[in-house]
């Protein structure tokens, strides 16, 4: 990737908090041994997003966990329950909702911690593992069913979710389908699609339809493809790459900006979510380590949903 009109800019990241030892438990899991290769873990964590009260919440896919760290920064353990919870994003009502692997679309009630399940299943098919998702400004929902698809299993899908409850099937050949979002004026869907290392974009029409798909990024190196993804107050894109960093592109899909940690041990930059009083601190869950990053932005995030 070439940017001939900038140089890119390096922007180191800094450790915000890490996960008390009371919630570490390093062990194989259903979940570990065909994602991480029989690799014992204490964790993954994925999913950050920030209420209106200032809670940033996070889940942990391998042990079902959905965490919140308050303005005082306390780690709090949300609830616990039998799935593998991977994308969150909240809603303006205030209630979480979640990307489950196993179990679907759900939604978390946040003062009761009580799970309701909202989708199990799209036209009587089973989802192949659901990733990630995005709320629109008018409500609807776009979301990732990733699975375990790839170049030799192009079968990802993303969807949408009218806040009317119709449920749309955008695309079905994605090799891997992960982060999900909007562009700033919602005439873009952008899909991370992680085994091809790649950013697809799919134009909205006016009628809801996708037409035209084409690739915005294409990433190289690392240990993995894009994971997380969401756009900046000016149409830029954040792509979170796994081994490198998060890369800032502007609205040409031009590099501008790599966020790095200068830790060796800080190569899953999984997932991110802009706060602060001005959108302008990045915060970014290191999956494997437990730790929760943070980097200042060189330009504010987008406003989102939960915030509208």
């Amino acid at each position: 990737m070439f940017n001939p009109f900038q140089k890119l800019e390096l922007i180191e990241t800094e450790v915000f908090m890490s996960m008390p030892a009371k919630f570490r438990k390093k062990q194989r899991t259903s979940w570990s041994d065909p994602n991480r290769q029989n690799a014992e873990v204490e964790c993954f964590l994925e999913g950050p997003s920030f209420d209106r009260d200032g809670n940033l919440w996070f889940v942990d896919i391998p042990f079902g966990r959905i965490f919140r760290i308050t303005p005082k920064k306390d780690w709090e353990l949300v609830t616990q329950y039998d799935g593998w919870p991977n994308g969150l994003k909240i809603h303006k009502d205030g209630s979480i909702w979640i990307c489950d692997y196993k179990e679907g679309l759900l939604k978390l009630d946040p003062k009761t911690g009580k799970i309701e399940t909202i989708l199990r299943t799209a036209f009587s098919e089973g989802f192949k593992g659901l990733n990630d998702l995005h709320f629109a400004s008018n409500g609807d929902l776009y979301f990732t069913d990733q699975g375990q698809t790839g170049i030799t299993d192009p079968t990802g899908r993303a969807f949408r979710l009218s806040a009317s409850g119709r449920l749309d099937r955008l695309v079905d050949n994605i090799p891997s389908p992960n982060g999900i979002t909007l562009s700033t004026v919602e005439k873009h869907v952008y899909v991370g699609v992680t085994r091809s290392q790649q950013i697809w974009r799919l134009p909205l029409m006016a009628d809801g339809n996708i037409s035209k798909t084409g690739v915005a990024v294409q990433l190289s190196g690392g240990v993995g493809g894009p994971d997380g993804i969401e756009m900046d107050s000016q149409n830029g894109l954040l792509v979170c790459q796994l081994g490198v960093g998060i890369w800032r592109f502007d609205s040409n899909m031009l590099p501008t900006h790599l966020i790095h940690s200068p830790d060796h041990k800080h190569h899953h930059l999984a997932n991110i979510a802009a706060g602060g009083p001005d959108l302008r601190t990045l915060y970014i869950t290191e999956s494997l380590s437990g730790d929760i990053l943070m980097a200042k932005l060189p330009v504010a995030g987008k406003k989102l949903y939960s915030h509208m």
